[in-house]
């Protein structure tokens, strides 16, 4: 069974509704834009970082929110951060950059990477991220994200992101 097999799986298991639609490869918010008007919901960005102590971050925001990462470790508890390496991403999250996902901490099974998300997206009916991979987008509600992220060791942050200023 692979691993985005075994996430749908550990939805069953749990009573998570999820929707899946699949899609050409993106790889960027600006590639996926096009998705947004045949998908519903909250699409989202993802932003995998390392802060100045070497504790990973993944933080998961509205798609077009812009987020201040000089103020965002005063509101995470970090310190300064900077964007995390491609290869921690792969070793860490078992995800490749362009398939960042919150569920992706499904395979942080050490619990190295802190998981925050952005409060728009905790309430959202529908919230869209990749199941994985980047060429399917799913979508749950953001109660029923926060629900699996804790049943796999994860209890996210929720906080309003900073923006620039």
């Amino acid at each position: 069974m692979s691993r985005e097999q075994e996430l749908l799986a550990a939805f069953s298991r749990l009573g998570i509704g999820w929707t899946l639609n699949e899609h050409e490869a993106v790889y960027t918010v600006e590639e996926s834009a096009a998705l947004h008007a045949r998908i519903a919901g909250d699409h989202t960005k993802n932003l995998f970082l390392k802060d100045a102590v070497g504790q990973f971050w993944l933080v998961t925001a509205p798609h077009n929110a812009r987020v201040d990462l000089k103020a965002l470790p005063g509101v995470i508890g970090s310190k300064k951060l900077s964007f995390g390496k491609a290869e921690d991403m792969e070793r860490l999250l078992g995800v490749t950059p362009g398939s960042v996902t919150p569920l992706a901490a499904f395979n942080d099974t050490d619990k190295n990477v802190n998981v925050v998300l952005d409060s728009r997206l905790a309430g959202a009916e529908c919230v869209n991220v990749h199941p994985l991979r980047n060429t399917a987008t799913l979508g749950l509600s953001g109660a029923n994200l926060l629900i699996f992220l804790a049943e796999h060791g994860h209890t996210a942050q929720v906080v309003d992101l900073p923006a620039p200023q």
